[in-house]
């Protein structure tokens, strides 16, 4: 492992709190306000991402020889499974009736709103329970 590797994580994940703490999606209540469509200020956060993620993804490999921390640039094969769908549906329901993510549930924490570890508790089970269902 490059010894860079985990100083690379703890600032990537430090700069991923900062910028969910910017903008607002620690608070559940304004993630409901936008899933309402009642305040669109999160598109925009959402459109950055997205935008900033599809030209890091094709680009890096383009114009570098290998990522700054691995050995090589990674194949991410794309394909709708029906285990995926179902996942991101039971997912997106529980994100809409809660309003919390689980990275901003956790970068809500380290801002003091305690009351997100109701919701980590349930998606901890959920995982638990997801694991204990596929290997029975």
């Amino acid at each position: 492992m490059n010894r860079f590797f985990l100083p690379a994580v703890l600032a990537g994940g430090v700069l991923f709190g900062a910028g969910l703490t910017f903008s607002t999606m620690i608070q559940p209540e304004v993630v409901l306000s936008f899933l309402r469509f009642a305040d669109m200020g999160l598109l925009l956060v959402l459109g950055s991402a997205v935008t900033l993620a599809l030209l890091v993804y094709q680009l890096a490999p383009r114009r570098m020889k290998k990522p700054l921390l691995a050995d090589a640039f990674g194949v991410h094969v794309l394909g709708a499974q029906k285990q995926t769908l179902v996942g991101a549906a039971i997912f997106g329901v529980g994100w809409g009736i809660s309003g919390v993510c689980p990275g901003p549930a956790i970068a809500g924490l380290g801002a003091g709103n305690w009351p997100l570890l109701y919701a980590l508790a349930g998606l901890a089970a959920g995982a638990w329970l997801h694991g204990w269902w596929a290997s029975h």
